[in-house]
């Protein structure tokens, strides 16, 4: 997603919803730590998980620069550029040592990748011994119908004050659709993981369009 109007139209969605019941599961595995945050988009989780707790520290790594653009407004404009680091990084091959983070976490990320699996591989090998591995992603649903139901349920047609707002929305619409058919289905991601040692149970559907990896390592 390294275009500018891509970045802009993700960053004003309204993800306060999502981003707070993804902080909510995170903080269940305990203390976090040092975090590594993989493909952190406009960087509004780390925000959120530092504005949550002082005892936490982020690290998050983006690929695409017009998102480290906004990211790096919206940590400036949260005062958070002591405690959320920004970095251009391929999550796929990270410069880091092993067992680098006490907590590896992204969120949205992996229906991106051409190779989720080695995605995940790379986050599995930066997080500590008993430290955790918590990512969140869309589910994809089993026709086309349930996606365009999922459309119309999470982005309705909203008309909104100007032409250029409903082709904002409009363009938001298609990325959320397009995002759920690029989706993997919970067998897929059981499978992927399964090399690394990550149990089956450890994969789970926690919401109507999302499946959740939440595993101590």
């Amino acid at each position: 997603m390294d275009d500018a109007q891509e970045a802009s139209d993700y960053d004003a969605m309204d993800h306060t919803e999502v981003n707070a019941r993804f902080c909510d599961d995170l903080f269940v595995l305990g203390p976090l730590g040092r975090v590594l945050d993989v493909g952190t988009g406009t960087a509004l989780i780390p925000i959120e998980l530092c504005r949550r707790t002082r005892d936490v520290d982020v690290v998050a790594i983006d690929l695409a620069c017009s998102m480290l653009a906004i990211a790096q407004r919206n940590v400036e404009r949260a005062a958070l550029g002591a405690r959320v680091h920004l970095e251009m990084g391929d999550a796929k091959a990270t410069r880091w040592e092993d067992h680098a983070f006490d907590t590896v976490i992204s969120n949205s990320l992996v229906h991106h990748m051409p190779d989720p699996g080695r995605l995940l591989r790379e986050m599995h090998r930066l997080a500590r011994a008993g430290g955790s591995l918590f990512v969140r992603d869309l589910v994809r649903p089993e026709s086309a119908e349930q996606v365009r139901l999922l459309v119309e349920t999470y982005a309705p047609v909203q008309p909104s004050a100007s032409p250029a707002g409903d082709a904002m929305h409009a363009r938001q619409r298609r990325l959320f659709e397009a995002s759920l058919h690029a989706a993997l289905t919970l067998d897929e991601v059981v499978a992927l993981v399964a090399p690394v040692g990550v149990p089956s149970e450890a994969v789970r559907r926690t919401s109507d369009r999302h499946w959740t990896l939440s595993h101590v390592t």
